[in-house]
């Protein structure tokens, strides 16, 4: 009986399970398709570093999908306790008939097995079929090769789903016995005439809320944009999280009490048509789901900064890839090792005969001493990079130092500055394309281009009067203002500075700090260029191999394992940003057409009371178009504007890294193509509604 009773309820109210079933297929199957990348990623044919980051982002989503289950679940909890609310008269009868709370919890527990398991299915099969995009997706965003592809099934991911729905189903269930059992019968059959209590009614309160909730969010943009600054640990972040969302909350709280008085006031606009019901339905919405509006903002505003700031990243780091790695191999290592050095433990370490004697040597020379073949490589450059201990950041800034360490004090001021001289720097600067620069015997530049150091350098070199001593001779700057331009090939512009000096400059071999080789490799196709950064990369290599053995160390980068590196980490912001992403606009969207269909009842009555006093159907429907935008379109304002100085932060964050240049346009790019499918998304819903 309570089978086929379960049945025919689920029938019955097919209209309201829709909204709810689709939002469990879609949660299913995104479920599935991100958890399905450990399958996905063994047909792919790709570097063994490019197959450990896809591992480390399997790893990563595997720690994401539990916080994404809890976001589910609770949406679970929240589209079960709406259903169960809008059917309070049903089970008010079925308990006026003679059946227990327990029968009608058996009841709830059947359809919500139903429900559960015929979502999971389709959710699954969808995912299933979808994930295979996904491998074509990732094999793009990797640079795979596809040639083996085929049909996958993940059946750990499909486990995994299982699981998962499991879990949030068993609270489900019992969140439902727990309700039920709560229920009294003479609030059962009367809940459809039951008012809901509205807690704000002096619009001069409200007011006062509204304005003092909007200083609030005031002072937390300021927080996070102009005074970002102030915010150098991670501690004091939290304050303006926390003041953005009381702020939040207390927008929505105070938002209803005054506005029916201003647009009161606004006669020509109230009194037309329908919109004086429009108004006092969206009021009393908003009255009475003051949390769920600010939560539904919040996830916006998350799904919207994530989005937009993640997609963004990616396209500025890979815009600027092709710039940074004009070669393919730089390799540097230190010169002039001593006899030993302490470790700031107090233990003395001491260097071999051997590792000091190559100290001494170019960077080629080590590799021709270990076995490296040097016909592998190509338009070889070699340069030396000079030192001075008694030369520091501190020393450079000169009277700006005290301002400097002010606004920065986490920087080490007592880092030793770099020289090059101008004729290694052209030879690099023309194999790079980079700009060539001319020195008189008395002049320098500064080679910067990290923008956050760039200006402390400036405020130095500001005035064209700024001068350095080096080896007793005095040199002048050139410039004003530090040039662009870099030597160390890398993913973004970290170059915190260079000086270059003349060749006349009397830096003695005493003072090289590093020998510094640039390269192409000596290769035709891809495999072959892949073959000969394994010699360097690999610790098979036994070109790895002896300079490990005799304890020396040559650092450096490839222009493969950059880009291998630079993809790997976007790919994984970004696949994490649209997982979550998508699974906040999932809830929100659901939560807003759950909240609309819970009051369907309702609105019938209410708009019955229209056509009687002589309203029209277009009437209506225009009235209930606006109720439904209106309700949908606050959070998503706010959310906006929550966004705008997100991202803004989020800049901040990436000064330095990626190019301003580069960075803002994909953001504005990226933010505009973001807000404009979420609006789609959410009146798109209001038409189906």
């Amino acid at each position: 009986m309570y089978f086929k009773l379960s049945f025919e309820n689920m029938k019955k109210s097919i209209k309201d399970y829709g909204i709810y079933f689709l939002t469990l297929v879609l949660g299913v199957a995104i479920f599935y398709i991100f958890n399905s990348l450990d399958s996905q990623q063994a047909m792919l044919q790709v570097s063994e570093s490019t197959r450990k980051i896809i591992g480390l982002m399997i790893d990563l989503l595997g720690i994401v999908s539990v916080f994404v289950s809890i976001v589910l679940g609770l949406l679970i909890v929240y589209a079960n306790n709406f259903l169960i609310n809008r059917r309070k008269k049903e089970f008010g009868i079925y308990m006026t008939l003679g059946m227990g709370k327990r029968q009608i919890s058996k009841i709830i527990l059947l359809e919500t097995i139903f429900v559960g398991i015929i979502s999971l299915i389709v959710g699954i099969v969808i995912g299933i079929f979808t994930s295979q995009f996904m491998s074509v997706l990732v094999a793009k965003l990797f640079e795979a090769d596809m040639t083996d592809f085929t049909f996958v099934f993940s059946k750990t991911a499909c486990i995994k789903t299982c699981i998962y729905f499991a879990v949030m189903y068993l609270a489900v269930m019992i969140f439902n016995t727990i309700t039920i059992s709560r229920y009294k019968l003479i609030n059962l059959l009367h809940a459809n005439k039951k008012n809901e209590t509205i807690k704000i009614k002096n619009s001069l309160i409200s007011l006062l809320v509204f304005a003092v909730s909007c200083v609030i969010l005031g002072s937390a943009y300021y927080k996070v944009t102009a005074g970002i600054k102030e915010i150098d640990q991670v501690g004091k972040l939290l304050p303006p999280i926390l003041m953005g969302i009381v702020s939040t909350i207390l927008i929505f709280w105070s938002l209803s009490g005054f506005i029916m008085q201003v647009v009161q006031t606004l006669k020509n606009t109230y009194l037309k048509g329908t919109n004086m019901f429009v108004l006092r339905q969206i009021n009393n919405k908003i009255n009475t789901t003051v949390l769920s509006m600010s939560v539904i903002c919040l996830m916006l505003f998350m799904t919207i900064t994530i989005l937009s700031s993640s997609l963004s990243i990616r396209k500025a780091m890979q815009d600027e890839l092709d710039e940074m790695t004009p070669v393919d191999l730089n390799l540097y290592k230190t010169a002039n090792l001593p006899d030993s050095y302490t470790k700031k433990n107090g233990t003395v370490v001491y260097y071999t005969e051997e590792q000091k004697a190559d100290s001494r040597t170019s960077v080629s020379q080590t590799l021709i001493n270990n076995g490296f073949e040097m016909e592998k490589l190509k338009d070889i450059i070699e340069i030396k990079i000079y030192a001075s201990n008694n030369f520091t950041w501190k020393e450079f800034l000169g009277d700006k130092y005290e301002n400097a360490k002010k606004e920065f004090p986490m920087l080490r001021y007592d880092t030793v500055e770099e020289f090059v001289k101008i004729s290694d720097y052209n030879k690099i600067a023309k194999a790079y394309g980079n700009t060539e620069y001319q020195l008189e015997d008395d002049e320098f530049i500064v080679i910067c281009d990290f923008s956050g150091i760039e200006n402390i350098r400036n405020s130095a070199l500001a005035g064209g009067n700024h001068e350095i001593k080096i080896s007793d001779k005095i040199y002048k700057s050139k410039y004003n203002e530090c040039k662009e331009g870099f030597i160390l090939i890398s993913t973004s512009h970290t170059n915190t500075g260079l000086i270059i000096v003349p060749d006349s400059c009397n830096l003695e071999e005493e003072n090289v700090e590093r020998y510094f080789l640039s390269a192409n490799y000596n290769a035709e196709t891809k495999e072959e260029e892949e073959e000969i950064n394994k010699l360097f990369t690999s610790d098979d290599s036994g070109f790895v191999q002896n300079l490990a053995n005799k304890g020396i160390e040559i650092d450096g980068m490839t222009k493969i394992t950059i880009i291998e590196s630079s993809i790997g980490i976007a790919t994984i912001v970004t696949f994490i940003a649209i997982y979550l992403g998508i699974i906040f606009l999932i809830a929100s969207a659901a939560i807003l057409a759950l909240k609309e269909l819970t009051e369907s009842s309702d609105n019938k009555q209410r708009y019955e009371v229209l056509r009687r006093i002589g309203c029209d159907e277009k009437m209506i429907n225009k009235a209930l178009f606006k109720q439904i935008a209106i309700f949908f379109s606050l959070p998503l304002i706010l959310a906006i504007i929550h966004s705008i100085f997100g991202i803004q932060f989020v800049m901040h964050l990436m000064d330095g890294l990626i190019a301003e240049e580069t960075l803002i346009p994909s953001i504005i790019r990226s933010s505009i193509d973001t807000y404009s499918n979420i609006w789609y998304i959410f009146y798109s819903n209001i038409f189906w509604k």
